[in-house]
């Protein structure tokens, strides 16, 4: 959430300062800057919410409660940077490919787009470090595709797509002053849309993923079947399956190998043994099912 609110003190600054700085220019660049810098903000208020909707209460109607919505919101905000940001900037440099018009006073975008590029390299900073303290030895790209929390990989990718498209509102708007052709900025505002467009669908895709139902990280994965492994009375783990039923809750399903022998007494105490040594393991595990059956890879 840290990420989260430093990207949105930072999109609502630049939003505005973008603004004024079209209503001076005309620059439709920066027009198409504005209304990015505009949906980013929009789209890190309904992480926000999110967020705050998703530690409802579990209750009879969801009885694993509310942790996907998380998710949910962030599929939303796939949408919301594909219709708002993208579709937008590709129709008005289309628009202003067609009519270009002389930039006035073109001092103002540039000083605007510099100021921007070093406030949102602030909050690009900062998103990269929360991703640091938990995407363990994975690079960043593994990091956004695996990570199970939608805020992080959502704002990685909003502050990456901010910096390049930037850089791509600066260019048009300097060949368009140097040249004197108006059809540079169309052409940044186009490259500022196209950019935005495959954000949103490589994000929309990752919010599918998660909204069908992600498993553990194989390190998790791999630490669960120690711990079960590990407690008495377990000989082997012959089934697990796990599922996020939100960003930091997990679903364990296991069906353990017991003795033949074992009383119903010890089977209690050794699933009890073994459920804490998953929890400690793994905390995320909220939710555990552990199935006893015969070994039957050695019962008579």
């Amino acid at each position: 959430m840290k990420a989260v609110v430093a990207a949105l003190l930072a999109n609502v600054g630049i939003a505005i300062s973008k603004f004024v700085a079209f209503f001076f220019t005309g620059s439709s660049s920066m027009l198409s800057e504005a209304i990015h810098s505009l949906a980013d903000s929009g789209n890190q208020v309904l992480l926000l919410v999110g967020n705050k909707r998703s530690k409802k209460v579990a209750d009879e109607q969801h009885n694993f409660g509310y942790g996907r919505r998380r998710f949910v919101y962030g599929f939303v905000v796939a949408i919301v940077l594909f219709l708002v940001g993208g579709l937008f900037s590709l129709y008005e440099g289309l628009h202003k490919w067609q009519h270009p018009e002389p930039l006035e006073d073109w001092w103002i975008a540039v000083v605007v787009l510099l100021v921007a590029i070093v406030l949102e390299s602030f909050s690009f900073r900062t998103a990269i470090r929360e991703a640091n303290r938990s995407r363990g030895k994975r690079s960043m790209l593994q990091f956004v595709r695996d990570a199970r929390q939608p805020e992080l990989p959502v704002i990685l990718l909003e502050d990456a797509g901010a910096l390049v498209g930037l850089v791509f509102a600066l260019t048009g708007v300097g060949l368009a002053v140097i040249t004197g052709d108006g059809r540079f900025d169309a052409m940044g505002a186009m490259a500022v849309g196209t950019l935005l467009v495959v954000i949103a669908i490589f994000l929309a895709m990752e919010m599918t993923t998660m909204l069908v139902g992600e498993s553990a990280l194989p390190e998790e994965v791999a630490a669960i079947r120690a711990a079960l492994e590990s407690a008495v009375g377990v000989r082997r783990v012959i089934h697990l399956r796990t599922l996020h039923i939100g960003p930091d809750e997990l679903l364990v399903a296991a069906k353990i190998a017991i003795a033949h022998n074992d009383t119903g007494a010890q089977i209690a105490r050794d699933i009890d043994a073994a459920e804490a040594a998953l929890r400690a393991a793994v905390p995320t595990a909220v939710y555990v099912f552990l199935e006893p059956d015969l070994d039957r890879s050695t019962a008579p």
